[in-house]
């Protein structure tokens, strides 16, 4: 496939008429953050859905309007949300996302969250894409009404084998997430599993196929076993659908397709900081431009700032060399976690970045990083964060 660039220009000026609208998911409940056209002064709407889980809160990009949340209750269980006037009303979905009834004499598996929400691009409008706890996929061709398992890797035995068991994977469940459609290419397609790999098809989910070379697992096991492999967030570049960046268990990584083979681009951050971390965020123009937020990757994985001491890191040359962004943040005692979807960028100039905590805070900065203010504190455990431009 061609190297493809957009025109940074043109994606500036269609985006800085729109005020910024950050949207906020928790344990008990969800945010939204509107902006002024600064980024100075935001107006809190919420919460909604008051004391029930919300795993990830999404805007489709293609209307403007739509938002679908993915949410656990304690009355429905897991189920889905649509809004299509930005929060104002709210209607569940008429089929949530759930596995296909087993077989007589088959142990069947159930749906315990609806973990990732991804639209599709502009040439499917109303197609919608889901991730699952534990691992299922999931497709909606009517804007998120109804669900269906997609392709073969839900009930492949292969694939159960490479998912493991519910008792596996991240403290919270094992998961399917990363789900990122070629804006070049309906029928291209990735997803990522904790733990289970990266995977990608080339056919519209038909097959599927581990896209794993080059990684590294934890010590002592076998990194050919694809179900060894634990990627925590991947992202396809908006700007060059042909690079996808990786943080890992093991590492940050970069892979430039068609090659096949990732390569570990962390080992450049400083050694006491390491590379280690759950989220990864991309620049919307420059596929060069890359922010990470580090934890604490020593032997018994605390998953906090190390020391204490929280900050991002950016490259500006593809993983090459690495900048600390700490301006604003806590000098000290602030040992904080930020989970794989609790980071994200918007697509202004310069590109504004968010992040938040599982203590309840919610970061941002007008600068790309250079100085960050607290916009909100004593929120619930936040599990991700994204950055939209309503219509």
């Amino acid at each position: 496939m061609p190297r493809t660039k957009r025109n940074p220009a043109a994606r500036a000026t269609s985006t800085r008429a729109r005020r910024p609208l950050i949207l906020v998911a928790t344990r008990k409940g969800a945010w939204l953050y509107h902006g002024d056209a600064a980024r100075r002064v935001w107006r809190v709407d919420g919460p909604h859905f008051h004391g029930h889980i919300i795993s990830h809160l999404v805007l489709d990009p293609r209307d403007g309007r739509t938002l679908l949340a993915a949410a656990k209750t304690g009355h429905l269980g897991p189920t889905v949300f649509r809004s299509t006037d930005l929060g104002r009303t709210w209607k569940e979905a008429a089929q949530p996302p759930a596995f296909a009834k087993a077989a007589a004499g088959e142990q069947g598996r159930a749906v315990d969250h609806t973990f990732w929400l991804a639209p599709a691009g502009a040439a499917e409008p109303d197609v919608w894409y889901a991730g699952t706890s534990p691992q299922g996929l999931f497709r909606s061709e009517d804007g998120g009404v109804h669900w269906q398992p997609f392709s073969v890797v839900n009930d492949d035995p292969q694939y159960r084998k490479w998912m493991g068991t519910v008792q596996d994977g991240t403290p919270d469940g094992p998961k399917l997430h990363s789900i990122s459609v070629d804006p070049r290419d309906p029928k291209h397609l990735y997803f990522a599993m904790s733990g289970g790999g990266v995977h990608e098809s080339v056919d519209g989910g038909r097959t599927f196929a581990p896209l794993v070379d080059g990684l590294d697992v934890v010590e002592g096991f076998d990194r050919n076993e694809v179900a060894f492999h634990d990627p925590h967030c991947v992202r396809l570049c908006p700007s060059n659908p042909d690079r996808l960046y990786q943080q890992n268990h093991c590492g940050i990584y970069r892979l430039d397709r068609p090659s096949r083979e990732w390569v570990r681009i962390g080992k450049s951050m400083p050694k006491r900081i390491g590379d280690i971390g759950f989220p990864l965020v991309l620049h919307p123009r420059d596929d060069d431009t890359v922010w990470v937020f580090p934890m604490d990757g020593s032997t018994v994985w605390p998953r906090t700032s190390p020391d204490g001491i929280p900050a991002a890191y950016v490259t500006r040359n593809g993983g090459k060399t690495w900048q600390r962004l700490d301006a604003g943040l806590p000098k000290r005692q602030a040992w904080w976690t930020v989970k794989r979807q609790a980071m994200t960028a918007d697509a202004r100039h310069p590109v504004g970045l968010y992040f938040a905590t599982t203590s309840g805070e919610l970061w941002a900065s007008r600068d790309e990083g250079r100085k960050w203010t607290c916009i909100a504190r004593h929120l619930p455990e936040i599990y991700a964060v994204e950055a939209a431009a309503p219509a």
